[in-house]
């Protein structure tokens, strides 16, 4: 135990001693979380807007100063025809347009209905989509006030948001981020951590010493395994005091959530690095094997549900995919255990299939 412990305190040592690991490790994640937090929005704030007012009446007046009012929504300038706004959609000065036609408050009154133009920037579906859906909600809300005023609306729609109300961006990127984090950088850290020792010829030299093969890689992993502890505390602190990201859960449980799929990640990196001869080869099988589908197949960035079948099916074997249903329900939902078992489950399943492939690998290299 003493020899095991001094390779561990090296171990500790050569990580704080290395000024580049130090950066991957703790400068790294806060960066991340900060970029994702403060710069990728779910939501639409201040979209650009123009208006075309064929009928210049009261009543359209109204509609654009509702809309204008809105945090969403920015009116920029007012357009005298078709060709303004086609140009102003070249120059990317706004990204939807609104079109009234001639005598729309006389249209109104007459017959209960008028026409209303949405002219959108479709290069960016997403953000098309919730304009049109802002714009239409808002104008139709308007006129469903005027019809108030002569006729009784016979329904009544209230929308009520669960578990995020206001569509704060935020609640989604900060434990994808945090499932962004962990995945990727333990189990680069951990796989090139061993592969250093093979490509420079001292595993060898270890494998001979007193420490016993599960020592020498228990020294390598429980220092990636502490540090990345204090990265998932850092990033929890950070997703909460900074973005305002809600802790309704047990914080043990969202702990030991976080460890087992630490553990899980470290594996993964052990069994990276029985694979790769090379720290690049290592890196680069870390940060592109482990990284787009991180980021594009768990549900992080995209809905499971909308992506092509064979995706959907893809997306069982990526880890993060289960770490982010089990962490958002610990998050937002306050859920405990008797919620997230079958997911902590799947991700012990995948860590003892690492680690005994890992381990299997390992014995064939020492006979």
């Amino acid at each position: 135990m003493n020899r095991f412990l001094a390779f561990l305190t090296k171990e500790f040592l050569h990580i704080f001693r290395d000024v580049r690991t130090m950066m991957i490790l703790f400068l790294i994640p806060v960066f991340q979380i900060l970029i994702f937090g403060y710069v990728i929005k779910n939501e639409v704030r201040d979209a650009k807007v123009g208006v075309l007012d064929f009928s210049g009446d009261v009543m359209t007046a109204q509609i654009v100063s509702k809309l204008d009012a809105a945090n969403d929504i920015e009116i920029v300038d007012y357009y005298k025809n078709y060709s303004e706004i086609e140009s102003a959609f070249k120059a990317n000065k706004i990204k939807a347009a609104i079109v009234f036609e001639p005598n729309f408050a006389a249209t109104f009154v007459k017959e209960r209905e008028a026409n209303l133009q949405i002219i959108l920037d479709a290069s960016d579906p997403n953000l098309a989509n919730l304009l049109n859906s802002y714009i239409s909600a808002i104008s139709a809300n308007y006129a469903n006030e005027q019809k108030a005023s002569q006729a009784v609306i016979n329904v009544s729609i209230e929308p009520r948001m669960l578990y995020n109300e206001n569509l704060v961006s935020a609640y989604m990127f900060v434990p994808g981020t945090m499932a962004l984090i962990l995945m990727v950088i333990t189990a680069l850290m951990s796989s090139i951590s061993i592969v250093r020792e093979k490509e420079i010829g001292t595993m060898e030299i270890l494998l001979v010493s007193p420490l016993k093969p599960i020592q020498i890689i228990l020294g390598k992993l429980a220092p990636y395994a502490i540090l990345s502890i204090v990265n998932a505390i850092s990033i929890i602190i950070i997703g909460n005091f900074v973005f305002g990201v809600p802790i309704l859960g047990s914080p043990i449980v969202l702990l030991i959530l976080s460890f087992i799929f630490i553990l899980m990640a470290l594996s993964l990196g052990l069994l990276i690095s029985n694979i790769a001869k090379t720290q690049q080869v290592a890196m680069f099988i870390s940060m592109f094997g482990l990284l787009l589908p991180t980021m594009l197949l768990s549900g992080f960035i995209f809905p499971i549900e909308n992506m092509p079948v064979a995706l959907q099916y893809f997306s069982y074997i990526v880890p993060a995919k289960y770490f982010l249903i089990a962490l958002k329900s610990v998050m937002l939902k306050g859920l405990g255990f008797a919620f997230i078992w079958k997911e902590l489950l799947v991700l012990l399943g995948m860590t003892s299939l690492f680690i005994g492939i890992s381990v299997k690998k390992f014995k064939i290299r020492l006979d």
